[in-house]
């Protein structure tokens, strides 16, 4: 599980902070999606300069009854397939630090 970039949550519930890989850096917001409707839609809007890039959904997992944030991002820059990752406590760092762990759809 690569970490591919790193979130700080914050009180409203929005997470901000960095994607970074090999070609990419970017400033990115996870905010909650204040339109949410029903159950298919997103927990959360991910933006980059003012551009969403993606979405989240809050997820239990099954091990360890813990919700956690699913991410799915889509931008030129990742090519033509979708980049899924989670968002996953950042260890030996604050409560409110999140890893943005890559998730290799195969």
């Amino acid at each position: 599980m690569a970490a591919i970039g790193y979130v700080t949550r914050h009180d409203d519930g929005s997470f901000k902070g960095q994607l970074k890989t090999l070609s990419i850096r970017a400033d990115i917001a996870i905010v909650v999606n204040a339109n949410r409707s029903g159950d298919t839609q997103p927990h959360y809007r991910v933006i980059s300069d003012g551009v969403e890039i993606g979405a989240g959904w809050t997820r239990r997992s099954e091990s360890s009854g813990r919700d956690y944030v699913s991410l799915s991002l889509a931008a030129p820059e990742f090519g033509p397939r979708r980049l899924y990752a989670n968002l996953g406590r950042a260890a030996g760092e604050a409560e409110d630090r999140f890893a943005v762990i890559w998730n290799p759809a195969d």
